[in-house]
């Protein structure tokens, strides 16, 4: 079994779906991971005993036979001369017709139905694959050591730490006399870029602001009411603010991080 905080790391790793940034982070990991190390071999067993040739086996030539006379008996007959006309093919039988009626009004329907529920699908899918990157990125973050690249309470030394580290200027703002007191900032990887993480506190409690210009919004785009959800233990509320996406995500209870995001939006 993987170790906890790089479990959806180690799959995504294993299938061949991570960055190059993230994959060569990893593979420092599995240097002093037995657990992953050894989960990793074990999947690999797995991929190549389904692989292996001995579990396929062709179809009998019973079957082969079945099908062809199937396909004979449901045949329309040979066209046969008659008193020197040519005779019409018989006609299939109704029922035949009415099942490949049928079988065609169902395709059509699956048809318009993916239309319509593919890219719902598909955007979830995206966003249960965002989530877990948080996630495991502020459980990476716990770590000793990896908390901040700049530790400091002042939102002017935080700010300005970023400017040449990355494309864009996050606001930061300081809420200690709201009970979020700001610990620090460091660079993070999501979503196939650069990132800037913005560390508070809630009492003993870690919360990570994640920020990174949100390309659907425009500069004066008003704060987004916010989606909220748990993974895995934890609380992330998303939310766009400024021409900016921002994730905070927490072990704090859901009403305190719903609060949190509503303080870092006022102006």
């Amino acid at each position: 079994m993987a170790c906890e905080a790089n479990e959806v790391l180690l799959h995504a790793y294993f299938d061949g779906e991570l960055d190059l940034v993230r994959s060569l982070e990893f593979e420092e990991h599995l240097k002093t991971c037995a657990e992953c190390g050894q989960e990793l071999r074990r999947q690999a067993t797995l991929r190549s005993a389904m692989q292996s040739p001995g579990l396929y086996r062709p179809a009998p030539d019973s079957l082969r036979a079945r099908i062809l006379a199937s396909g004979k008996r449901n045949s329309p007959g040979p066209v046969l001369p008659v008193q020197g006309r040519v005779a019409p093919m018989r006609r299939a039988p109704a029922r035949v017709v009415f099942e490949w009626l049928a079988v065609a009004a169902a395709i059509v329907i699956v048809f318009f139905v993916g239309l319509r529920v593919l890219p719902d699908l598909q955007d979830r899918g995206r966003s249960d694959l965002l989530a877990q990157e948080i996630v495991a990125s502020h459980v990476r973050s716990l770590q000793a050591g990896h908390l901040y690249d700049v530790e400091s309470t002042d939102q002017h030394t935080v700010k300005p730490w970023f400017d040449g580290k990355i494309d864009f200027a996050p606001s930061v703002r300081d809420l200690a006399d709201q009970g979020f007191p700001l610990l620090g900032g460091r660079l993070d990887y999501l979503n196939h870029r650069s990132v800037a993480a913005l560390v508070y506190q809630r009492r003993k409690h870690i919360v990570n602001v994640f920020v990174w210009p949100d390309a659907s919004s425009g500069a004066g785009r008003a704060s987004g009411a916010g989606r909220q959800e748990a993974y895995d233990g934890y609380n992330l509320i998303e939310w766009s603010q400024d021409g900016m996406h921002m994730v905070a995500v927490s072990d704090v209870n859901a009403d305190d991080l719903k609060q949190f995001k509503q303080l870092l939006q006022q102006r």
